[in-house]
């Protein structure tokens, strides 16, 4: 059984399934898709809560920027939160996905780009990260390209629970 159910970006709007997701009394994450602003995710939220979830957060993604980019806007945070009522979760690696610019037209990123967006996210007020992570990310089965090497994990977590804990005027964890 699952601890937490996830509602995927693309199925943000789809009012049966959050109903549904809502009914399982497990508490949801609700992905922002990448083509709503903030304030739109209140619905989909609302939707969950009828359906009785114990607990709703929202996760920010980023937004569709151009032709197969995506644009992290830090006002995110605090607008969705706002919205929505609900702790605000960012999705590192997500965030860098690049649909279309991959090998063969997969989906590429920029991996790069995944601590500063971090860190910024941690500074912004996002309550919580979630990074996908691999071993070997060249050797993946999905997203590769945008996952954090598992043995740089530990390092740009800390740092970015330390921005968090910085910001918010709290004692910093790492040494």
């Amino acid at each position: 059984m699952a601890d937490v159910l996830q509602i995927p970006a693309f199925l943000c709007r789809q009012t049966d399934f959050l109903v549904a997701a809502g009914k399982a009394s497990r508490p949801v994450n609700i992905k922002k898709g990448q083509w709503m602003s903030p304030e739109e995710m209140r619905g989909a939220v609302e939707k969950v809560r009828a359906g009785g979830a114990p607990e709703v957060a929202v996760s920010e993604r980023g937004t569709f920027f151009g032709y197969g980019d995506l644009v992290v806007d830090m006002r995110s945070f605090p607008r969705l939160r706002a919205a929505c009522n609900a702790p605000v979760i960012f999705d590192a690696t997500h965030s860098v996905q690049q649909p279309g610019q991959g090998p063969q037209g997969s989906t590429g990123g920029a991996r790069g780009f995944i601590p500063p967006l971090l860190y910024a996210a941690a500074a912004a007020g996002a309550d919580g990260f979630f990074l996908e992570t691999h071993p070997d990310p060249a050797r993946a089965p999905s997203d590769g390209a945008n996952m954090v090497p598992l043995d740089q994990l530990a390092g740009i977590v800390g740092l970015a629970v330390d921005v968090w804990h910085r910001v918010r005027g709290g004692e910093t964890v790492r040494a």
